[in-house]
C-alpha cells in the first residue's frame, strides 16, 4: 500500500483519468458511454475543484491508478462521483479504494459537508459492497437533493452521513 499516492487532481493528469475510467467503463462493465458523454471530465477543475468539491486521483509507479470526484452540490452536501480503481490494484490487499474514499471523507469533514451522496448502476455489485461496508445506506432515487447532478446510467443511490 505505501507505494500508492493518493494526490490532487492537477490539469497534466486529465488524458491519464480518462484513459482510466473509460476502458473500466466500457470494456469491463459494458457501458456504452464516450468521454463527450462525460463533459465535466473535460473541466475537472471547474466542475469537482471548486466550492467544497475535490478531485484526486491515485498514483502507483508514475501512472494514475484510480480515481474519484467530490462534487459541491450545495447547502453542505456533496455528490461522489467518478469513483474507478485499474482491475489490476483492485483489492483489499492495495487498498487504493479505501484510501481514495479516507481522503474523500476527511475533506468533506474539514470542509463542513454533512451529506455524501451517490449513483451507480446495477451491474457494479461490488461497489455495492464497498460503499455499503463503508457507511453508505442505499435510498430511493426521490430522496436525492434537487441538486443532485444525475447520470442516465445510474439505477441506485446511495447517502453517506459525514460524521
Amino acid at each position: 500500500m505505501a507505494d500508492i499516492e493518493i494526490r490532487t487532481f492537477t490539469a497534466d493528469d486529465a488524458d491519464a483519468v480518462l484513459s482510466v475510467i473509460l476502458p473500466i467503463q466500457r470494456e469491463e462493465f459494458g457501458i456504452d458511454i464516450t468521454a463527450d458523454a462525460q463533459p465535466d471530465l473535460r473541466v475537472i477543475p471547474d466542475f469537482y475543484q471548486s466550492g467544497k468539491g475535490q478531485f484526486w486521483v491515485a498514483v502507483k509507479d508514475g501512472a494514475i491508478v484510480g480515481t474519484v470526484g467530490l462534487k459541491d452540490i450545495g447547502n453542505n452536501q456533496a455528490a461522489l462521483r467518478k469513483m474507478f480503481v485499474t482491475a489490476a490494484v483492485r483489492g483489499h490487499e492495495h487498498g487504493v479504494a479505501a484510501r481514495l474514499l479516507d481522503r474523500l471523507f476527511a475533506h468533506a469533514r474539514d470542509a463542513g459537508i454533512t451529506d455524501i451522496f451517490l449513483g451507480t448502476t446495477d451491474k457494479f455489485v461490488a461497489a455495492h459492497r464497498f460503499y455499503e461496508k463503508n457507511g453508505f445506506t442505499e435510498i430511493a432515487k426521490s430522496a436525492l437533493p434537487r441538486s443532485f447532478p444525475l447520470m442516465a446510467v445510474d439505477s441506485k443511490f446511495y447517502r453517506h452521513k459525514v460524521g
